[in-house]
């Protein structure tokens, strides 16, 4: 036996994307025993996975988890997280170890100087590098993500309107500067004759709220806040199409070969992390004339230069022409 831990501690998107990594080491190395290391949050992405043998979940007290890894005796560990706690716990336990290479030079480039020196390949694809020692390659398969029965959302105990299909919209983001905002979403379904469902967070909810009172297509249906990460997913399984931010929800939708719509704020494709998909299972949307843009390789709680044109000034046009192609094409 082969003892592997996989460690990737954030967010949801991040996690979904390691599982071609762990679907081929399970797979392709005889005997292997994959165990995945996360925060306890994000612990249910991976809970129900068949290629996972254990989860470990990161407790308070970082010596904690160390002692629990040593306990456990691995023999690799596969570090697709690649930050300080992931090297601390590298060098504490001894334990011979793989980290994907983040690329933090050339994203800094990219960000603050515009000079793009990133290599034109998904983080998908850099996952497995960590792996090839292994002879573990990519299986083509895409991502996975598996929910449990108990966490499947029956759409027949849900509006009526939804029940022969229906748009999944995709309100929140990590970052507000990845949302797209509320007028921008009511614009585009005001142009759309198909029931939706908004999908989010808690927090979520009262932007939501804005969109069904300022739409005038009343096939809405308002999810934020009900449903956890996995009935979430659930529902982006069932849907038709999914028009989203760069989140962790469309990479949800790409594990379950949605076609999806993604509209992109602040961040940009580049980074690595489009849908995992052939490309015409999607649409990119992205506004690239401004000078600003990338302003973060992750977000911020507002638009630093305080005009968010990089979604203010999508072209909604385009972008409903994509999910009505997309939505005949499901019919």
């Amino acid at each position: 036996m082969v003892k592997f831990l996989v460690i990737r501690f954030s967010s949801i998107g991040d996690i979904v994307l390691t599982s071609p990594v762990v679907r081929c080491l399970k797979q392709q190395v005889e005997d292997a025993e994959v165990h995945f290391l996360t925060k306890p949050t994000f612990a249910p992405l991976v809970s129900n996975n068949p290629y996972i043998d254990k989860v470990l979940t990161l407790k308070d007290q970082l010596s904690d988890t160390i002692k629990e890894i040593k306990e456990e005796s691995y023999d690799y560990i596969i570090d697709l997280h690649h930050n300080l706690r992931t090297a601390i716990i590298k060098n504490r336990t001894r334990i011979l170890s793989f980290s994907f290479p983040k690329l933090n030079i050339q994203k800094w480039l990219l960000v603050n100087f515009k000079i793009n020196r990133l290599p034109n390949v998904h983080i998908v694809d850099r996952y497995f590098e960590t792996v090839k020692l292994f002879d573990v390659q990519n299986d083509g398969k895409g991502l996975d993500l598996f929910i449990s029965a108990d966490e499947e959302v029956d759409i027949k105990t849900l509006s009526d309107f939804i029940h022969q299909g229906y748009l999944a919209v995709v309100v929140g983001a990590k970052h507000v500067t990845k949302q797209m905002p509320y007028d921008l979403i009511t614009h585009i379904l005001n142009r759309l004759p198909y029931p939706v469902v908004l999908l989010g967070d808690q927090y979520d909810r009262m932007v939501a709220e804005k969109i069904l009172q300022s739409s005038t297509n009343k096939l809405i249906y308002n999810a934020c806040g009900q449903f956890s990460i996995l009935q979430s997913a659930s529902l982006i399984k069932q849907s038709k199409v999914v028009l989203t931010a760069d989140t962790g929800l469309m990479h949800i939708a790409a594990a379950f070969r949605k076609r999806i719509v993604s509209v992109w704020g602040n961040t940009v494709p580049q980074f690595g992390m489009y849908p995992y998909l052939p490309k015409e299972f999607y649409s990119i949307h992205e506004v690239n004339y401004l000078p600003c843009r990338p302003c973060s390789k992750l977000g911020y709680k507002q638009c630093p230069k305080k005009h968010f044109r990089c979604m203010n000034d999508q072209h909604v046009d385009q972008i409903v022409e994509h999910i009505r192609s997309f939505y005949e094409q499901t019919i």
